[in-house]
């Protein structure tokens, strides 16, 4: 039973598999339809999630031990409740407050992360000395960094029309930052590469059999 089980899935995914391939020449039906059955897998396997792993411990849970200590947990329940609201056209204005609430709170959250993540560890980071590293490389990748991070800065200071000096050192901004990009760039390639890989090795080897 087990082995009939596994086979059934493995041709399940290399179906689905080449439904999506089918993408690289044109948009069609198969293609369609392996995208919707992914979006409608994603959703449910999602909201079990939710329901199992967070709802029911921290909200279900808690009530049912201590109803009038957890009373507060009312109110992201009701805000839960709210947001629900938008599956039916004439009450779909009240989900707009708990979004609201929610697009806030995020926002505020992540300004903060990204403060310390982005501007205060890369300004700790450049306030070194770069001499006081142990081999020649550590030295030269110090100075590239100092360098990089004081022109790439410069290059968004349009208070002052750059030319001269203030142009050369935008300029070298310019090319650090095509470098982080192309980098940036280069690894999300990669990336999606490996995701080809993968689904290739399991298509020849596990599908197949053509590999080993």
């Amino acid at each position: 039973m087990i082995s009939i089980m596994n086979t059934m899935g493995i041709w399940l995914a290399a179906f689905f598999t080449l439904c999506i391939f089918s993408f690289l020449y044109k948009d069609n039906p198969f293609y369609k339809f392996a995208e919707q059955v992914f979006v409608g897998l994603s959703a449910a396997y999602w909201l079990v999630y939710i329901i199992y792993s967070i709802m029911v411990p921290n909200l279900f849970a808690k009530l049912a031990e201590d109803f009038s200590g957890n009373m507060i947990l009312l109110i992201p329940a009701a805000l839960g409740l709210m947001m629900l609201m938008r599956i039916h056209p004439k009450t779909q204005w009240v989900s707009r407050y708990p979004i609201a609430i929610m697009v806030g709170t995020t926002a505020g959250i992540s300004m903060l992360r990204y403060m310390k993540s982005d501007i205060l560890q890369q300004l700790t980071a450049t306030m070194i000395n770069p001499f006081a590293a142990a081999t020649t490389a550590e030295v030269i990748g110090n100075l590239l960094m100092i360098i990089g991070t004081i022109c790439g800065v410069y290059f968004f200071y349009f208070s002052k029309k750059q030319e001269g000096v203030s142009k050369a050192v935008s300029k070298v901004g310019i090319w650090f930052l095509m470098v982080s990009f192309g980098a940036t760039f280069g690894y999300t390639v990669m990336a999606r590469i490996s995701l080809l890989i993968g689904r290739l090795d399991f298509l020849l080897g596990d599908w197949l059999h053509l590999l080993k």
